[in-house]
């Protein structure tokens, strides 16, 4: 069967490795209880802020580059809904946990104002931009499963270790805009089902400067996490709520 995905934020780790199995036909279809098994075949729309030329003989990619202002994340959806785009599953990989002028703050004195927007910004603004304009190619489909990567880290009631004010706070917010957004999409486009995806620890850019500290066996590689998160979504059913997962398909506390 062909599917259609759109992945946000293709020039990441993860977001490379969700363009690279969903084009190579690396995923496998719902083999659940309840679904018949189906070997499902995609077409990508990958989005990123630089073009990607090592992937321009794949037929099955259209690569497009974005500036991330809210009139091009605009002008984007525009064209795909000009050129009839019907996903089936959105993937909105966008983050930051560090920068070249800031770090996660260990503690209270560490805080900064300036790099706290930056945070928030990039983890909670800009993939509610991308939900608010995507809502016009989303009435085009039937069901599809929007899937913006959070952490563990924005849990409230996990947060055992403290620390990281800006980056939890960024997640927590996600959460917290996603869970508003089920509730209106529940009854605007009841065939959309929203997830707030935990990766694990993720053998990428973002994570690269705490690496030494994640125990042994327990950094992930991309291309796991990549074919781990497609397999979950593939079994989900819009139900009119948001589920927070992580990449075992666990449900992380709020």
């Amino acid at each position: 069967m062909k599917r259609h995905a759109i992945v946000i934020g293709a020039g990441g780790g993860i977001g490379r490795a969700l363009v690279d199995a969903l084009s190579q036909g690396e995923v496998a279809g719902d083999s659940s209880p309840d679904h018949e098994t189906d070997q499902e075949t995609f077409s990508v729309t990958a989005i990123s802020r630089g073009h990607d030329p090592d992937r321009d003989a794949c037929s099955v990619v259209d690569w497009i580059e974005s500036t991330y202002s809210e009139d091009n994340i605009e002008r984007i959806c525009h064209r795909l809904l000009r050129e009839n785009i019907r996903p089936d599953y959105v993937f909105i990989c966008n983050g930051v946990l560090h920068g070249d002028a800031f770090q996660p703050e260990k503690r209270l004195e560490a805080f900064d104002p300036d790099a706290f927007m930056q945070v928030i910004d990039v983890n909670a603004r800009l993939p509610l931009l991308w939900l608010k304009h995507l809502v016009p190619v989303l009435k085009q489909g039937e069901r599809c499963v929007v899937t913006a990567f959070s952490a563990r880290v924005g849990s409230i009631g996990d947060n055992g270790l403290g620390g990281w004010y800006s980056y939890r706070a960024s997640k927590s917010a996600l959460n917290m805009l996603l869970k508003t957004a089920s509730v209106e999409l529940a009854r605007r486009l009841p065939a959309v089902k929203l997830v707030a995806f935990h990766p694990g620890t993720t053998d990428t850019e973002l994570s690269r400067p705490f690496q030494s500290r994640v125990p042994e066996g327990q950094l992930l590689d991309s291309d796991f996490v990549a074919r781990r998160v497609i397999s979950i979504v593939q079994t989900l059913d819009a139900d009119g709520e948001l589920s927070y997962l992580d990449w075992q398909g666990e449900t992380v506390p709020w």
